[in-house]
């Protein structure tokens, strides 16, 4: 999709100045939030409960499924035996489990070797020309592409809180990006990931995606394909994976998603609560740093500058490398009746999909929102502003799974 850009050439260049000076200081305030990396393999006292056994390839072990898990997948007439041993493979569209209430995420310890998440797709959701002609004139005009630009390496230090997140869908391996995030009831003790509803939910007529884990700092080093396929586990995974335990989205991504965002795109977003395959300090003490998020949802022409962080991985981009986009945000809207959407200049491809967007304020950085749509030449980004409902959704997760 493309389409003819409008801005003045005489604002363009005031722009383009006000945007870089911006961009220092983004940048400088992410990298403030990260740690030295100390990593998660030092600590193996206690696993988690919800744990099973398998290879890579979803295993054919004796698997033993966690009977809170197990009463959920009879509920729906699941054979939990078959689903143990490899039928999470299976994706019968009458036993999907699609409503908040049905998420089942067991461990399965060894299932995202590096391997594996090496060749994981990306979760792309491309706007059509049809979709991006609906603005009934509340758009600002199209932003110019911003050209992405790498994170520095090593990603501990400079953005440690931005991962990939890992999951299984009908189509296969899937990958999108996500952010650790403060927990406000659980302060320095966080186990929550931001990211979009697509990355964990297919939408309307669909269900929870399968076998979802978050990896902070991934590929730390920004290694090649072929030299990450000799890495070890601490630098493809510096701090471990994290695995989801309960995970929430908006109901109108369940109820009005669709592979172009369709109706849900304005509401694309969830939190996760995760917890590590081995070991257990929290997410925020293991990584050092977790950023808060920002529920103010700001007009875009109130704020100067945002940033767009993720792990693109469709071409030109290979899913290995951190990237990021700062610009500043206009307005997006699919339709009267729908929220505005923030949209910045940027070419990330999908895979960028659920990563966070950042202002800077009061001197603080803070995720304000994350990547949902984008059209197919991938010129730009749009993500859903964080109101009173994104508030509501993150509240809840946090009483009531933050303790966990």
């Amino acid at each position: 999709m493309r389409s003819t850009r409008t801005p003045a050439a005489s604002s363009h260049g005031r722009r383009t100045k006000r945007t870089a000076l911006a961009t220092t200081g983004l940048v400088a305030a992410l990298a403030l939030t990260a740690t030295a990396c100390n990593g998660s393999g030092d600590d193996s006292a206690g696993k988690p409960d919800a744990t099973v056994t398998a290879s890579a390839s979803g295993g054919d072990g004796k698997l033993k499924v966690p009977s809170d898990i197990a009463s959920k997948l009879k509920d729906h007439g699941i054979d939990v035996d078959q689903w143990a041993k490899g039928g999470w493979k299976n994706w019968d569209k009458d036993k999907w489990l699609s409503a908040a209430k049905d998420f089942v995420n067991p461990v399965i310890e060894g299932l995202w070797k590096p391997e594996r998440m090496q060749s994981a797709k990306e979760a792309n959701k491309t706007l059509s020309t049809k979709d991006a002609s609906a603005d009934q004139g509340i758009s600002d005009p199209e932003p110019a592409p911003i050209q992405a630009v790498a994170e520095r390496t090593p990603y501990h230090r400079h953005a440690a809180p931005v991962g990939k997140v890992f999951f299984d869908g009908p189509e296969g391996s899937m990958v999108c990006s996500g952010t650790v995030i403060k927990d406000v009831n659980h302060p320095g003790r966080s186990n929550l990931v931001w990211t979009a509803g697509h990355c964990v939910h297919a939408g309307k007529g669909g269900g929870w995606y399968r076998n979802i884990a978050f990896v902070p700092a991934y590929n730390d080093l920004g290694e090649s394909a072929s030299r990450l396929r000799s890495a070890g586990a601490a630098q493809v995974a510096p701090y471990g994976q994290w695995w989801a335990d309960w995970a929430s989205t908006s109901s109108q991504w369940i109820q009005g998603g669709s592979e172009t965002g369709g109706a849900g795109a304005a509401y694309d977003y969830a939190v996760l609560h995760v917890k590590p395959e081995q070991g257990a300090k929290s997410l925020e003490e293991t990584v050092g740093a977790a950023l808060p998020v920002d529920f103010s949802a700001p007009a875009p022409r109130a704020v100067s500058s945002m940033g767009a962080w993720g792990y693109p991985a469709a071409p030109p981009f290979n899913g290995l490398k951190m990237f990021r986009c700062i610009d500043r945000p206009g307005r997006l809207s699919l339709s009267p009746s729908l929220p505005t959407m923030y949209r910045i200049g940027c070419t990330m491809t999908g895979g960028s999909s659920g990563g966070g967007w950042f202002r800077v304020v009061n001197g603080r950085t803070a995720l304000v929102s994350n990547t949902s749509i984008g059209p197919s030449d991938n010129t730009w980004l749009a993500g859903p502003q964080l109101g009173k409902g994104a508030e509501t959704l993150y509240e809840n997760m946090s009483r009531t799974y933050g303790g966990r």
